[in-house]
């Protein structure tokens, strides 16, 4: 049975506040009790408190963080240079996968830097393989880029077979692609989806007055960023379509995810998706 659990990428500020553990209990009462561990530092502090958390509050840890290798200012640990820790840090809190959640910034420069990528990754996918533990890719819209006629993503999947794939649904619809469709297309390879809605949101009045005073520019680019990330179920996608098909192409995990909030808390953002999950029917999916 697919698990509908919680990025906790989200969880952030909230860990760097009370800790790993307070922020998980405090999910758990709203009611998910799976993570994915993304942009909390695997500190040994950390670590002990999200096994804490595994233990006494049942949490599941469905995936832990790492790139390739550690740009500057990630509190990612790196493929790279971390191996055996990260290999640690997930046979302790008993996490099967790993997942690396964009393409690094030096290999967006041209095609080829994407495909020494792939080729690195691959290899550490059949390292990570021997240890018992499956890597994936999390795709952002820059993969929707075609290069004689095919898409980004296409690429790195066929170049990197050993990899599999973390779909986020926001941002597969920003990348002008249907989401339920590219879920549908790689059927198997698909262990984890992001559930973040999209939305597009209301000109705010500074917009105008920016126009009222000549600043076109301004308004130009408050026009084109009324493109939101939004709880689900509070924007434009078919969560139940989105849902079903990745329940069918063989999802383990549906992780609710939201990178800007606009001023709510983490928590109420999460409890809106919450409510929206049980209305459309999916309680089962959110158990322990």
């Amino acid at each position: 049975m697919a698990k509908i659990g919680v990025q906790a990428m989200m969880l952030k500020d909230s860990v760097a506040e009370i800790g790993a553990f307070e922020a998980l209990r405090k999910v758990t009462e709203i009611g998910y009790h799976a993570v994915e561990v993304s942009q909390i530092p695997m500190t040994p502090e950390n670590v002990a408190e999200l096994d804490r958390a595994r233990q006494e509050l049942g949490v599941d840890i469905a995936a832990l963080s790492a790139g390739l290798t550690k740009p500057a200012g990630s509190p990612n640990d790196s493929l790279t240079d971390d191996f055996d820790k990260i290999v640690a840090d997930a046979k302790t809190l008993d996490s099967k996968m790993l997942r690396i959640g964009m393409l690094p910034f030096d290999a967006m420069r041209s095609l080829e830097a994407v495909l020494d990528f792939c080729d690195r990754t691959d290899e550490m996918a059949v390292r990570l393989a021997d240890e018992g533990i499956r890597l994936y890719y999390h795709n952002h819209h820059i993969e929707f880029a075609k290069y004689d006629g095919r898409y980004l993503l296409d690429i790195i999947a066929d170049r990197a077979p050993n990899v599999g794939l973390e779909l986020d649904v926001h941002w597969l619809q920003r990348g002008g692609v249907d989401p339920v469709g590219v879920i549908r297309r790689y059927a198997g390879r698909v262990a984890m989806v992001h559930l973040k809605d999209y939305r597009i949101g209301q000109l705010p009045d500074e917009a105008f007055s920016m126009l009222e005073k000549g600043d076109f520019g301004g308004f130009m680019q408050a026009f084109s960023g009324v493109v939101q990330f939004a709880e689900v179920g509070e924007g434009n996608l078919d969560f139940t379509a989105i849902i079903d098909q990745s329940l069918e192409s063989g999802a383990e995990y549906l992780l609710v995810e939201q990178d800007d909030l606009y001023g709510r808390t983490v928590y109420e953002a999460l409890q809106t998706s919450y409510d929206n999950i049980v209305a459309l029917g999916y309680s089962g999916l959110l158990a322990r």
